[in-house]
């Protein structure tokens, strides 16, 4: 399980404004009691991070309160971390992704952490790195707020050599995991007329794991990578990562998106159709995997029960198939806010995805996630 901290900058009313989820949640006041409510459902392990800009407040000064705090609180949960350093956000002293000298910064960081907390092993440096250069350098709503190909291509490239770098740092220092989290898109063609186009979209949204894995891009998309400094690539590709890792795919119901025309999917076919794509990916990169996040995010509440259900029996028939499946993360333990835009209009709105509502009280999934745990499911080493 995750607990949400997405920080970009987006704009309200026309001005740079700062998401903050855990100050949405409530989060800061009930750090504690809300490790405690995650571990109380037989779950190990947590997807935690706390924001950068509250850590580096100025550039090369650290304030470890919220990480001594967070970690004790695992800690005394009883839970394993699964660190994370940056969930959208960057300090107020970066002006982007797209510029590289938050990356600089960010080893700085690493290093820091690193040299204060000796024991976690397990990371995921930076949640999405996909999907934060798309929302921030391809389609305008965060951060940068630019949209060009070469700006995406330029925030994809930090964000993946950040990412490599990060767990180069880390191996250097201990028996460190990488435990991946990426946006996992799913275009489905309507008809074979789409299907070169639904293609195309799969391997664009595919390049931040070939970067990361070492694989050669396809010849549909590697001219993306052409406006790219060759130096980069190279040091790309020299701290490319294939062992000691679980790749994430984070799967919503709005994963799947249908190219070509309308579609109109129920859990089972939505099921089918992940089955498949799973399938496909793992054929491509031969990694151990796992959902690192999911919801129903888009669906009502009720669907809670039946999505976790039937991706957790899409889970078990690929593992009885030989693949390496290794779990599941619900994301997150509680409601969100203003997901329903892409956090693009910041209105406070609660998004009804958590295990716990917005008030804290468990919902009828933590009881079957909660038994989901009890099984022994699979997780990650």
């Amino acid at each position: 399980m995750g607990e949400e901290g997405s920080d970009p900058v987006v704009l309200k009313q026309g001005e740079p404004w700062r998401q903050d989820q855990f100050a949405q949640s409530g989060h800061y006041d009930n750090l504690e009691a809300d490790l405690v409510s995650i571990a109380d459902l037989g779950v190990e392990l947590v997807r935690y991070g706390t924001p950068w800009r509250l850590a580096e407040p100025s550039p090369g000064s650290y304030d470890w309160a919220l990480w001594d705090r967070a970690l004790a609180a695992c800690e005394h949960a009883g839970l394993t971390p699964i660190v994370e350093f940056v969930h959208f956000g960057l300090p107020d002293h970066y002006r982007g992704f797209v510029d590289p000298a938050w990356v600089d910064g960010f080893r700085r960081y690493v290093d820091a952490f690193a040299a204060r907390y000796p024991d976690p092993v397990m990371f995921t440096p930076i949640n999405e790195p996909g999907v934060t250069a798309r929302f921030s350098a391809r389609l305008g709503m965060w951060n940068d707020r630019l949209a060009s190909t070469t700006s995406y291509v330029a925030a994809l490239a930090n964000l993946a050599l950040a990412n490599l770098e990060a767990m180069a740092r880390l191996r250097a220092d201990r028996d460190a995991w990488w435990i991946g989290s990426e946006g996992f898109d799913m275009p489905i063609p309507v008809d074979a007329e789409a299907a070169a186009e639904a293609d195309r979209i799969r391997d664009a949204s595919w390049l931040i794991w070939d970067l990361q894995l070492g694989t050669e891009p396809s010849d549909l998309v590697v001219g993306y990578l052409d406006t790219l400094d060759d130096q980069l690539r190279s040091r790309i590709a020299g701290l490319a990562i294939n062992d000691k890792l679980v790749a994430g795919l984070d799967i919503y119901p709005v994963s799947l998106a249908s190219i070509g025309g309308e579609a109109t999917w129920s859990v089972a076919d939505r099921m089918a159709l992940i089955d498949a794509e799973i399938r496909r990916w793992h054929d491509r990169y031969q990694v151990p995997f796992w959902v690192a996040e999911t919801s129903n995010l888009t669906l009502p509440v009720s669907e809670q029960i039946p999505w976790l259900d039937a991706l957790a029996a899409c889970q078990a028939r690929l593992r009885a198939d030989g693949f390496p499946a290794r779990g599941i993360c619900w994301y997150s333990r509680g409601d969100q806010y203003d997901w329903q835009t892409a956090l693009t209009e910041p209105t406070g709105a609660v998004t009804e995805v958590g295990l716990f509502d917005a008030d804290r009280n468990p919902r009828e999934v933590a009881n079957r996630f909660a038994a989901l745990a009890d099984a022994g499911a699979p997780a990650v080493p």
